[in-house]
């Protein structure tokens, strides 16, 4: 089912003709941050994948892809990608990168399953990162020197789109709050997943939630991650807590609730693929192409993630709907809602 959140008295802050150039604004100035910071190198990405060779990346595990066949390959079938999780890897072991550095591109998906509003919209565009790493760096300290610079990135655009908008004011704090997902649970044991992301990252303003995958003390995880990229289950000896992965979250003042900007994680070496699948039932997919060339150790280890495009310009921009940074369809009884709250939908 579609949602809507409706803020009070929504005015949105630029014009249709500002808001495009905005957009331009920020993610020509924010890839280049993050290229530099992480040693990233651009590349170009697929929009499709062939089916069965378990390149897509299967999300929370339910989601269909968007499939069709192709004529001159005898009606083999192709799908649309969900993110780029294990294609990145696979490129990072063909251009040979060398640990410390990695690649960039930008990742333009159909989710067809997602449930329309604000925050989602069929269309997905992200730039998907991945960054050769040592096997002494595949810590929970490593993780967050990685968030942290990513998070630098995040704040030297915002004090750009500032400067070019006065009427922008600026709102996200120095610092990101790391709290592992357990201990989130401990703080409020009896919210939801959802409304503990609420509660802690308006009080914090930037969140980075760590272990999502993995089941906590309830029996529950956080949320759900696919079991063959991110590695949920290796223990941090410094905490006793499992998860080399994370979400990063912003409070977004504008709809009153925590949005996720990204996901991203140290991924599953030899071992953690072969536990994550079998916790998860899915030991049949180390007969599929990417997992047996991980099971056979010609991929790097590596860490990497997604960092939502139309998301960040949204938070950036003040607006309330991500249907006024992308173009995308929705119900036409949301558009008529929108239109009517001052959300102009492109």
């Amino acid at each position: 089912m579609s949602y809507l959140i409706k803020p009070t008295n929504y005015q949105p802050l630029l014009d249709m003709k500002q808001t495009e150039l905005g957009i331009k604004q920020i993610k020509e100035f924010f890839q280049q941050n993050l290229s530099s910071d992480l040693r990233l190198r651009r590349v170009t990405a697929p929009l499709f994948v062939l089916t069965g060779m378990g390149m897509n990346d299967d999300l929370n595990g339910v989601e269909r892809p968007v499939t069709f066949p192709i004529k001159d390959l005898g009606e083999q079938r192709a799908e649309v990608v969900h993110s780029l999780a294990k294609w990145k890897r696979v490129t990072l072991a063909d251009y040979n990168i060398e640990p410390g550095y990695g690649i960039y591109t930008d990742m333009n998906a159909i989710r067809a399953d997602e449930e329309l509003g604000n925050l989602h919209s069929l269309y997905v565009d992200q730039w998907d990162w991945e960054r050769v790493i040592t096997p002494e760096q595949r810590t929970v300290d490593f993780l967050k020197s990685i968030v942290t610079r990513i998070y630098s990135a995040m704040r030297r655009t915002e004090y750009m789109i500032c400067e070019v908008y006065p009427q922008i004011s600026s709102f996200l704090p120095h610092d990101v709050h790391f709290i592992h997902s357990q201990d989130l649970l401990d703080m409020y044991p009896d919210k939801t997943p959802k409304e503990r992301e609420d509660l802690i990252t308006e009080r914090y303003g930037a969140v980075f939630i760590i272990g999502i995958g993995g089941k906590l003390s309830d029996g529950n995880p956080h949320d759900k991650r696919a079991p063959d990229y991110d590695d949920y289950t290796t223990i941090d000896p410094k905490t006793g807590l499992p998860g080399l992965n994370g979400d990063l979250l912003i409070w977004n003042s504008v709809l009153g609730r925590a949005i996720e900007l990204s996901s991203m994680g140290i991924r599953v070496d030899k071992a953690a693929l072969l536990k994550q699948l079998e916790l998860a039932g899915k030991e049949e997919r180390t007969k599929l192409y990417f997992h047996k060339r991980l099971l056979e150790g010609s991929l790097p280890l590596s860490i990497g993630g997604g960092i939502g495009q139309s998301r960040l310009c949204m938070l950036y921009l003040r607006k309330a709907h991500i249907g006024e940074i992308q173009a995308s369809i929705w119900p036409e009884e949301m558009r008529r809602e929108c239109a009517e709250l001052g959300m102009q939908l492109i």
